[in-house]
């Protein structure tokens, strides 16, 4: 049985108001011809509903809105029982762990608090709904099931400038690996994307403070890393890194420090002109 025929599959998106979240629900809404139930979870309502009235065109997406903040070991279990109560349905069949924060600038800079809420968004949120939701996921002969967690290159090589969110992102991928490894037999694909820089706000919002080595990468957007998130929820592929060069660079510069050092600069120069591309487009 092909997955995209399944009708009337349960999705849970994180950070889904905007950015890799909004183009995540729609690729899915756009995937499952059969129908969908979208729960759409982020901490501001007004995108949310925006992103609803966008996803009316799918004749066949039903969707609930969710307002909580994933920081919030409460908020957490009121997102898994709102979606769980919304669809009448005991089951969710596609996790996609997409919520992130980073507090950008070196470490010796942040606040303690600052620290603590990045990793209660990017990892400690995604191992409590990784928990929450597999009792409710099939298992063995039923339909497959996906829990998918947004990475970064980050957390495939260190990067100066974001020690914690690098260690976040880093954690986040060895999560996957091991649970991928654990639920190999339960029908159960765990994977992680690990994208490079994504055209969207995160970064084009909040240029001055983004380290330039990050613009030193092609930009993907962010219906490519969507895309590649439907991909990995219905395969049994572990990671997707992208674009693939910069993911290969990345692994050369995890295995060696001194290779990493020695390009650095030519990074940071490459990043610092198209920087100023960017800047000048969105002037």
């Amino acid at each position: 049985m092909e997955i995209n025929s399944v009708k009337n599959k349960t999705i849970l998106i994180t950070g889904a108001s905007k950015g890799v979240g909004a183009a995540c629900a729609h690729a899915f809404a756009s995937t499952y011809s059969q129908g969908v139930n979208l729960a759409l979870v982020a901490r501001n309502l007004d995108p949310l509903e925006r992103l609803q009235e966008e996803l009316r065109e799918y004749t066949q997406c039903r969707t609930v809105l969710i307002v909580a903040d994933m920081a919030n070991l409460k908020e957490c279990d009121w997102a898994v029982s709102q979606t769980i109560d919304a669809f009448s349905q005991a089951r969710i069949d596609v996790l996609v762990n997409n919520a992130g924060l980073h507090v950008r600038g070196e470490f010796i800079t942040r606040r303690a608090q600052d620290i603590s809420a990045m990793i209660d968004v990017n990892l400690r949120a995604p191992l409590y709904l990784s928990a929450l939701v597999l009792p409710y996921m099939h298992r063995n002969n039923q339909a497959p099931c996906a829990i998918v967690n947004v990475g970064s290159l980050a957390g495939m090589t260190p990067l100066q400038g974001a020690a914690t969110y690098s260690a976040t992102k880093a954690g986040l991928r060895a999560f996957s690996y091991a649970l991928h490894d654990e639920l190999a037999d339960h029908n159960i694909n765990v994977a992680v994307v690990s994208p490079g820089p994504i055209d969207t706000g995160f970064i084009m919002q909040e240029m001055e403070q983004v380290e330039d080595i990050v613009y030193s990468q092609p930009m993907s957007s962010a219906t490519q890393v969507a895309a590649a998130i439907v991909q990995l929820s219905m395969s049994k592929r572990y990671e997707i890194a992208m674009p693939k060069m910069s993911g290969l660079l990345a692994t050369l510069g995890y295995l060696s420090s001194r290779f990493r050092r020695s390009v650095r600069g030519t990074l940071y120069r490459i990043g610092k002109k198209n920087k100023e591309k960017y800047r000048q487009r969105c002037d």
